[in-house]
């Protein structure tokens, strides 16, 4: 035994100090984790009770399952990755690519491959895939010019050109915020990300209330102005990109968007304009958060969750269902949970050895985050349906193990960084 655990050390496995752990097998990054997934499988065994319990079960036994892989992964240097990460991302690729020709088409979205035994969602991985290819690029450069920031830029856009047009609306915000974020901890310019990102409001704009550029892009000069070296140029850059940005929007909102997006982003400023149709999921979401009251229901006792009012609610409305059997008090206990478990991640990112460990923790970080928060204010009527999940809640196979894979490299780059510590 003694023999077999210095073999791994030598190999890189495990680390000569770092002895079994028990203590990480109850890390709060797994418990609570685990714990939503629990609650989240009673929550979908209520919302589909007349089905068989192969979907309740299986939440819970993927969350299980990726609760122990997590805690095996925990035991690899993330350090090891680096050579695999590359080939992983081109996996990543060819999967999305695989969509087009074999996909499985579900309302209305190409999304999933059939394997045979289970289906795979491609855009799930991809959202991991790319924060560990963008903390490798990352973390060899060092963006000071435009230069430096197409590569970085290379590595996003191609997933996300491949998810967009699937349609996956939810997951390309996901990779634009996750980009964003890995790139202000990465030290470069707040200015530079913030001509990036405004992009959004300059498309916004130019639908709405096009004269208003008048005054938007010189804003967008000015940022340019004050964080380059190169002034003119960079500014004269930057403004030429919004502008294109401007014209593309009528190109993507026609060819790139489908009906039912369109029909969401319009609903989402006035669900009763078609209460019966795209504005129904979003009433009944909010009715049955308000039903449950101070205390809810009861697990298994929702009415609206029972008798299936809100369409997907397994998936994209599971806190609807949390809001109307465990109300009030069970939605603060989520969120708190919530908010222990990023307050974990950050704490993590800061510790870390490695400015390639650091990025990745904040990419995981960052997802987790963005998709929480947009979840919750589309269930509550403060967003628009996006698709995006509640992670460790929301039913999905794919996305529920790949949550659990980014635990184990967070509690991976935890472990090392408390070993370099003591």
């Amino acid at each position: 035994m003694f023999k077999r655990i210095s073999l791994l050390n030598k190999r890189g496995f495990l680390q000569k100090k770092d002895n079994f752990n028990r203590g990480f097998l109850f890390s709060p990054l797994l418990i609570i984790p685990l714990f939503l997934v629990i609650i989240s499988g009673l929550l979908i065994k209520s919302i589909q009770s007349e089905f068989l319990v192969s979907n309740y079960l299986g939440h819970i036994l993927t969350g299980c399952l990726g609760y122990f892989l997590a805690f095996f992964i925990s035991y690899i240097p993330i350090e090891r990755i680096r050579k695999y990460v590359f080939p992983f991302y081109l996996c990543t690729l060819i999967s999305l690519l695989l969509i087009y020709f074999f996909g499985i088409s579900v309302s209305g979205a190409q999304r999933w491959l059939n394997l045979g035994i289970f289906s795979f969602q491609p855009s799930e991985v991809a959202k991991l895939s790319t924060v560990l290819t963008l903390a490798l690029v990352l973390d060899k450069k060092i963006i000071l010019t435009i230069r430096d920031l197409l590569l970085p830029l290379l590595v996003v856009v191609i997933p996300w050109l491949l998810i967009f047009f699937q349609p996956d609306l939810g997951t390309s915000l996901v990779l634009i915020v996750l980009t964003s974020v890995m790139l202000y901890w990465s030290q470069m310019p707040i200015e530079w990300i913030l001509i990036l990102v405004l992009c959004i409001i300059t498309s916004i704009l130019y639908i709405t209330l096009p004269t208003l550029l008048i005054f938007w892009i010189p804003v967008i000069g000015y940022l340019a102005y004050r964080s380059s070296k190169k002034k003119i140029i960079f500014s004269a850059f930057s403004i030429s990109f919004h502008i294109l940005v401007a014209k593309f929007t009528p190109i993507l909102w026609q060819y790139g968007l489908k009906e039912y997006q369109k029909d969401r982003l319009v609903l989402f400023l006035d669900p009763n304009r078609d209460p019966l149709g795209g504005g129904y999921h979003l009433i009944q979401s909010q009715i049955a958060i308000g039903s449950g009251g101070l205390f809810g229901t009861g697990l298994l006792q929702g009415k609206l969750t029972n008798l299936q009012f809100i369409p997907e609610q397994h998936t994209d409305f599971i806190f609807s269902a949390l809001g109307e059997e465990l109300g009030f008090v069970g939605c603060t206990i989520v969120l708190f949970l919530f908010f222990f478990l990023i307050k974990k991640l950050i704490n993590t990112a800061t510790i870390a050895r490695t400015n390639f460990e650091s990025l990745i923790v904040v990419g995981i970080t960052s997802t987790f985050l963005f998709q929480i928060i947009i979840n919750l204010f589309m269930t509550i009527g403060l967003g628009p349906v996006t698709g995006i999940p509640l992670p460790f809640m929301s039913y999905g196979r794919t996305s529920l193990v790949t949550n659990f894979i980014s635990i184990g490299f967070v509690l991976s780059i935890l472990k090392r960084s408390r070993s370099l510590r003591s």
